[in-house]
């Protein structure tokens, strides 16, 4: 069983990746309605990715024979300036996300939960790469400021990307 601090910080965290992506869903939908298929995509590999990191962390509370609690997620913001304002707050909302599951480790440390922090790590790794991505997009977003053939080009890049299950790939 988790400690009653661990497991209500975990199931905080489940309810931020579901709503994690929920966020990336609808900002996949402004991109596909804006005619940008390429951003539309790179997002909607976000909202996948985020579904299954809140899948592992409910398999995790059961694993450990504990109860997930699921909580009313927020609205979501729907709308955007820009093709750049949606990546600087994706980045946000990964700034975010990293600092709740680097308090999950403050709190799974406090209670000694060894097994909590072991499973932490991989969401921590994550997170910097997640980071990385998004800053590397929003430097060529900076870069291209607001060209057309800048963003058509980035847009046809962003087609490119897959999803991949790393959860799945690291046998969880």
């Amino acid at each position: 069983m988790l400690k009653e601090k661990v497991l209500k910080a975990i199931n905080q965290q489940i309810n931020n990746e579901y709503y994690s992506a929920f966020l990336y869903l609808s900002m996949s939908a402004w991109f596909q309605g804006k005619g940008f298929p390429g951003f539309a995509n790179w997002m909607y590999i976000q909202y996948q990715e985020e579904l299954t990191h809140g899948n592992k962390f409910f398999k995790y509370v059961h694993e450990r024979g504990s109860q997930v609690i699921l909580r009313e997620l927020a609205q979501v913001e729907t709308d955007f300036a820009s093709v750049t304002e949606v990546f600087e707050k994706s980045l946000e909302h990964e700034q975010f996300v990293t600092a709740s599951i680097n308090k999950i480790m403050d709190v799974a440390v406090a209670e000694s939960d060894y097994a909590t922090q072991s499973f932490l790590k991989w969401f921590i790794d994550e997170q910097v790469e997640e980071e990385a991505n998004v800053t590397e997009i929003l430097d060529t977003l900076k870069l291209i400021n607001g060209h057309g053939n800048g963003l058509v080009m980035l847009d046809r890049e962003m087609r490119q990307r897959v999803f991949v299950d790393e959860t799945a790939a690291a046998g969880e």
